[in-house]
């Protein structure tokens, strides 16, 4: 089946498109468009953000196996580099910091009509026209820092279940713990 939809854009369009609606209604349901839960998330007062971020991490680790299992070997790993890792997630925080939202819940509360955010998105696409028209002049920079496809479980030579069962237990107990503490 999932081959079937690799072939087919316009149904990856279609699905991706209705995928993207129902992640930004979940994520305005868990309040993670609300400036004011993401700045409480930010001074450790209301962890409703991190648990909604724990449950996608573990989504996603079983998501992305699932697809590098059963999908063409394009879909494989890509390599990893330290150096874009590193300052892409520089970049990401200090707009997170000022904005009080990242790309995906920038898009959410503008659709919630939130007009900080409409801002927040202006500016994260004047960053990635930024970024797109340097990019050749960094690309050698970047690339020094390649480190090939590395995975976890590869590293530890262990099948990557039990890495997924590892993380999900130790994520779902923080959010127990965190529920439990009234945060």
């Amino acid at each position: 089946m999932l081959e079937e939809l690799y072939k087919k854009k316009r149904k990856q369009l279609l699905l991706g498109f209705l995928i993207g609606i129902g992640f930004g209604f979940l994520l305005d349901r868990g309040g993670a468009t609300d400036f004011n839960i993401i700045v409480n998330q930010l001074l450790l007062r209301d962890f409703r953000v991190l648990k909604i971020i724990f449950t996608a991490v573990i989504t996603g680790m079983i998501g992305v196996h699932l697809i590098v299992r059963y999908l063409p070997p394009e879909l494989q790993p890509k390599p990893c580099q330290w150096k874009p890792i590193i300052i892409g997630g520089l970049i990401f925080g200090v707009g997170f910091a000022i904005l009080g939202l990242c790309p995906g819940t920038a898009t959410g509360a503008m659709g919630t009509g939130a007009v900080h955010a409409v801002f927040g998105v202006i500016g994260m696409l004047l960053g990635a026209g930024i970024f797109a028209s340097v990019y050749t002049h960094i690309e050698d920079f970047m690339g020094e820092s390649d480190l090939g496809p590395v995975t976890i479980p590869e590293s530890l030579s262990i099948n990557a279940w039990w890495i997924i069962l590892t993380f999900s237990i130790v994520l779902i107990a923080i959010m127990f713990f965190l529920e439990r503490v009234g945060l």
